[in-house]
């Protein structure tokens, strides 16, 4: 039966009908999956008390973190409070708060000296991930009455999460200007391989050349190549701390990856639904990624944790270096002291695919640094082993 409203003038007119309110929950929900950005999913929720009741059954979520908080910074009343709110408090929060300025370190895991190989190896500080949210009753205060909630706080409200993606404000990793460094990692409840790729310096010729004869008022010199003088490294990496370099490289990008390893324990227990986990960065830095079944390892067997920090204990490890003074890649880029690094725990060597599988390598950088990765496995090939730490 048609509902009628009383018009003075034109008498009983049919209510007008909401064609929106007719869409199938099953089609709102593939728009609400491809939104995934969590505080846009906020909005969502207080448009409606549809949208209210479908938002917790979006299965694709990402997480855009804020900043960075010491653990120390923490205390036990808001954890509390948090508890004792009610549901998607926390959601709803993210609407209205601002963004503080990154932290551009999870933990101080390299120390204020940030290229001290000491420093990475013995700092004990530790951090936490959180969301800079609008102050209120719930939550953390921090500075400038911003509340800050943990991806766990604001993640719980989500019953059926199969796809989560989490992106850090900034790379953990202090370089030098011009440095380049890039890894990728996968954990199940140990590292299971890690891709590190770095140079000393990124060349674009075309922005960079001013004039057809290459002097541009830089020093810069464009007369690079890959013919015979670029066949070997020089005996200088060895000796004037070239190799020492990528090894700090190596060791620092190890402990920003097992770092965040360390810290997503809460977010999986909970959440055992999820097929696909990645923790990134705004920067491009690094990528920590978790398939189903390495997430499934993880809630099997528990990790084992660092003594000197709060980060996810790195076991014994096999190494294949590959390094190149100049590679100059097919779109006009060139790398300086090209080097990439391929990682395996010991125990799994010869189980598992080839640690120089050139299309493992090549498939963990996206272009033009997959083409770089693909050059340089076609070098000379170095083998490094490192202890568990």
């Amino acid at each position: 039966m048609s509902s009628f409203c009383s018009d003075p003038i034109h008498g009983n007119l049919p209510e007008p009908i909401d064609h929106f309110d007719r869409l199938p929950d099953s089609l709102l929900l593939l728009v609400f999956n491809m939104i995934g950005d969590v505080k846009a999913l906020g909005r969502c929720c207080v448009v409606s008390r549809r949208f209210h009741a479908l938002v917790p059954q979006v299965e694709n979520v990402v997480v855009r973190v804020d900043c960075v908080i010491s653990d120390d910074d923490s205390s036990p009343s808001s954890s509390v409070k948090s508890r004792t709110s009610g549901p998607f408090t926390n959601l709803f929060r993210l609407v209205f708060g601002g963004i503080v300025k990154p932290l551009q370190a999870l933990g101080q895991f390299l120390g204020p000296e940030r290229h001290s190989l000491n420093k990475t190896l013995t700092t004990s500080t530790s951090s936490s991930l959180s969301v800079g949210l609008g102050g209120g009753d719930d939550g953390e205060m921090g500075q400038g009455g911003l509340t800050h909630h943990s991806p766990t706080q604001v993640l719980r409200n989500f019953n059926d999460l199969r796809f989560l993606r989490i992106e850090l404000p900034g790379g953990e990793l202090g370089i030098g200007d011009g440095v380049m460094l890039k890894w990728r990692a996968e954990f199940g409840s140990t590292i299971d391989n890690c891709v590190i790729l770095g140079a000393a310096s990124v060349i674009n010729i075309v922005h960079l050349s001013v004039s057809e004869h290459g002097n541009d008022g830089f020093g810069i010199d464009y007369n690079i190549n890959n013919g015979d003088d670029n066949s070997s490294t020089p005996e200088s990496f060895f000796t004037n701390g070239g190799l020492k370099l990528r090894v700090v490289w190596t060791i620092s990008s190890l402990i920003a990856a097992s770092a965040r390893h360390y810290l997503l324990q809460s977010i999986i227990a909970e959440h055992k639904t999820l097929d696909s986990l990645v923790l990134t960065d705004a920067d491009g830095q690094g990528v920590l990624c978790m398939n189903g079944e390495q997430l499934e390892e993880l809630r099997v067997k528990p990790l084992l944790a660092s003594s000197a920090s709060k980060r996810t204990l790195v076991p014994a490890l096999n190494m294949r270096l590959w390094y190149a003074p100049h590679l100059e890649l097919p779109d006009e880029v060139v790398l300086k002291g090209a080097t990439l690094v391929a990682i395996r725990p010991s125990e799994q060597s010869g189980q598992k695919k080839e640690i120089s599988d050139a299309s493992w390598l090549s498939t963990a950088f996206e272009e033009p640094y997959g083409t770089a990765a693909k050059m340089l496995v076609k070098r000379r090939t170095y083998c490094l082993e490192m202890n568990s730490f």
